[in-house]
């Protein structure tokens, strides 16, 4: 182990002993070397958990795919693409990835196996918003089961499919690095209503290929897989005045287009980003400094101290800015 990165083991350490959970950290610097990599107890960076919202991510880069290739655009709307009408037909995707659709957060049908995504977005439909698109902000999961449903109906495919094709082999990624109905309990590897919002099962080295990804904007073993400027939009928040309606941040953070904006100029934009899970699966990445960074574990579903990973996240973070940097 580098001895750079002495105080950043030590600090991990005793969030470990602190926590009681098994847990890994992984440090990549900007050209995807792997400049640091620890587990704590018997945490393993090949270890497939539920990975609760970090899935967010992974679903906004596969929609900005299709974005690419012409199939739907940020300002589509559901009018467009769905069918709906009114004030709920106004919806974008733009909005949908920004959590300000206006939609409730929530609906039960997004964890029901049994049902198909589009009965479930039907569903979801009917309900009444909290406010009109872009004026309100609601973290939650009905924003990308919507969202799912658009690229089902663009593309004519269910939403694994679409994301195997445009994310899992393009990246190499794990054949069971895919979206469950009940990821904690393995149930749906394949199902006909994927908990778009939290339903994957990854290993610390699985993230690792989105991360890089995404850090690289786009680009993915020196080929350009999608148009870069996409990438910059995740990192502003697209409508600064919104109302703050229901959210799980401690750290008061702003959200772009599927991600967490850790800076104090979201409006213009943020150089780190990141898109933690409740049972403490936390990736993030820091353009400024040149890294990207994976902490990997997976809290009891019934714990008190589910999001403990965006407070160790935050522990960490200057650490291993001095450590990647010198100073």
């Amino acid at each position: 182990m580098p001895d750079a990165f002495a105080q950043v083991d030590s600090a991990a350490r005793a969030a470990y002993v602190e926590h009681g959970v098994p847990m890994g950290l992984a440090v990549y610097k900007a050209d995807g070397t792997k400049v640091f990599e620890r587990m704590y107890g018997d945490f393993a960076p090949d270890r497939r958990v539920a990975i609760a919202s970090a899935s967010k991510l992974v679903a906004g880069v596969t929609l900005f795919r299709l974005i690419d290739e012409g199939y739907l655009s940020l300002d589509s709307t559901t009018a467009e693409v769905l069918g709906w009408t009114g004030t709920k037909g106004e919806i974008t995707l733009r909005h949908l990835l920004s959590f300000t659709s206006g939609l409730e957060p929530e609906n039960a049908c997004t964890v029901q196996p049994g049902i198909t995504l589009a009965d479930c977005v039907d569903q979801i439909a009917q309900g009444d918003l909290l406010a009109p698109p872009g004026t309100r902000f609601d973290y939650g999961s009905t924003h990308l089961h919507v969202a799912a449903r658009m690229a089902e109906v663009a593309v004519g495919a269910e939403w694994n499919a679409i994301y195997e094709q445009q994310l899992r082999l393009p990246l190499q990624l794990s054949p069971e690095f895919v979206y469950y109905s009940a990821p904690r309990q393995v149930i749906g590897a394949n199902p006909i209503n994927p908990l778009i919002a939290g339903g994957m099962r990854a290993s610390m080295n699985d993230y690792a290929n989105v991360l890089r990804f995404v850090y690289d904007k786009g680009r993915w073993q020196g080929a350009q897989l999608l148009a870069p400027g996409i990438f910059d939009q995740q990192t502003m928040e697209p409508y600064p005045n919104v109302i703050i309606g229901s959210t799980p941040s401690a750290l008061n953070a702003r959200y772009g287009l599927t991600a967490w904006l850790e800076c104090a100029t979201p409006a213009t934009g943020c150089s780190t980003i990141s898109s933690p899970g409740a049972f403490g699966f936390t990736p993030w990445l820091d353009r400024a400094t040149g890294y990207y960074a994976i902490l990997g574990m997976e809290l009891d579903d019934l714990r008190a101290d589910r999001g403990i990973g965006p407070l160790i996240q935050q522990t960490l973070k200057p650490l291993i800015v001095e450590a990647v940097t010198g100073h």
